[in-house]
């Protein structure tokens, strides 16, 4: 396999951290810059739409370009959105920035997994593209307990600055390393859209979105929920994030083999309804560190463990769409994680932060409840699909 597809590795462990670590050092941007810690959870909020809305529209407009210059002037352009970042003296001009990020981040990693398929013979594409989403998992590993603990120890603008130092060396090895590749032709807005009209599709996506509605309503929250609830202090907040990382990249292989092994369709439920149980109890857990850190760990391996059954799920239910419906569901994901971080603030600010396990648990059941609507929609359409054929035969 070509060795080049740990270059695209490392850019998106660039893009997964400046993502995720605003979550890690909510409270110190909220008292440098003088708003609430639920108006901080915004900046979340705002990069989730920006990255789930951004991706699909600029790969559209930008067609047509050769995609090596492409990756690296989305490159130049992230580095100066985190550039931005560390210079903002203002909750305005940080939510600009942050939008800057995440358009060019979100591009970034569609072009990450696109040019690695491409660079590697077939039989080796499925590990690209994984690895690839390594680097996203590897950056709840490493890299955000890392910026958790730089920002309690040095300003919460010092890992931008490491995300800064990373893009200017991303930005070299492509130069340096990549070949020109040309594009290919792009579906249109109208073609992904349209799709949606089916009905299990469109519920296996409004699965995901609602999923992820309930997780960052706790996990876009999970610094003060921590600190307040059970009075830990920054370097027990950064291992807390680390467990929660070690546990989600384990739980990408769990959700995995679950699917293999029950497929698609049971392994969502089974995940949905477990995911659900372990925000309701979570509150429960938290008059001690070990018990919460036990539940943390199931909580942070099902949380990524429903990605790949459902992955599967939209590829049987509509395998003419499968890439359309993989970009999609990233999209949803975002979406869902954008909306949970709106909904945990206003958790927040109009009750406490010991609701938002709850209130996210919520959500989580009416996700339950789309991938009932969706798999039973799938069965019909497959069952449909069966006698149509059986017509035609006779």
């Amino acid at each position: 396999m070509d060795k080049r597809v740990y270059l695209f590795m490392m850019v998106a462990f660039v893009t997964g951290m400046v993502e995720l670590i605003i979550g890690g050092i909510l409270d110190l941007v909220a008292e440098d810059l003088h708003v609430s810690i639920g108006q901080a959870g915004l900046l979340i909020t705002v990069f989730s739409i920006s990255f789930a809305l951004s991706a699909p529209i600029l790969l559209v407009a930008t067609s047509k370009m050769e995609r090596k210059r492409l990756t690296l002037l989305s490159l130049l352009v992230f580095l100066l959105g985190n550039l931005a970042v560390v210079m903002s003296s203002s909750y305005a001009m940080l939510i600009l920035a942050r939008i800057l990020s995440a358009a060019s981040g979100s591009l970034l990693l569609v072009l990450c997994v696109t040019m690695a398929s491409r660079i590697v013979t077939e039989p080796y594409r499925g590990r690209a593209i994984g690895i690839v989403f390594m680097g996203v998992s590897g950056s709840l590993v490493f890299g955000i307990p890392f910026g958790v603990f730089l920002g309690n120890a040095f300003g919460w603008r010092t890992p931008f600055l490491l995300i800064m130092i990373l893009t200017a060396i991303s930005m070299a090895c492509v130069y340096v390393l990549m070949e020109k590749m040309e594009p290919r032709p792009q579906v249109s807005l109208r073609q992904q859209l349209a799709t949606l009209r089916m009905r299990p599709v469109l519920f296996a996506q409004l699965t995901s979105f609602i999923f992820f509605v309930g997780h960052y309503t706790l996990y876009g929250y999970l610094t003060p929920f921590s600190k307040m609830t059970m009075g830990l202090d920054g370097t027990w907040v950064s291992i807390v994030y680390l467990v929660f990382g070690v546990a989600a990249v384990t739980g990408g292989g769990l959700g995995g083999m679950l699917s293999d092994r029950l497929g698609s369709r049971r392994t969502i439920l089974f995940v949905v309804a477990m995911f659900a149980i372990s925000l309701f109890v979570i509150p429960y857990t938290t008059f001690a560190l070990p018990v919460f850190l036990i539940l943390l760990i199931i909580w942070s391996a099902l949380s990524w463990a429903l990605t790949p059954a459902m992955q599967s799920h939209l590829i049987e239910t509509s395998p003419e769409t499968a890439d359309i419906q993989q970009s999609l569901n990233n999209s949803s994901l975002h979406l869902g994680i954008a909306f949970g971080s709106l909904s945990g603030s206003i958790v927040i600010e109009q009750s406490s932060v010991d609701m938002n396990p709850t209130v996210g648990g919520v959500f989580v059941l009416l996700a339950l409840g789309a991938a009932i609507i969706s798999i039973k929609a799938a069965q019909r359409r497959h069952i449909d699909m069966e006698n149509t054929y059986e017509k035609t035969r006779a």
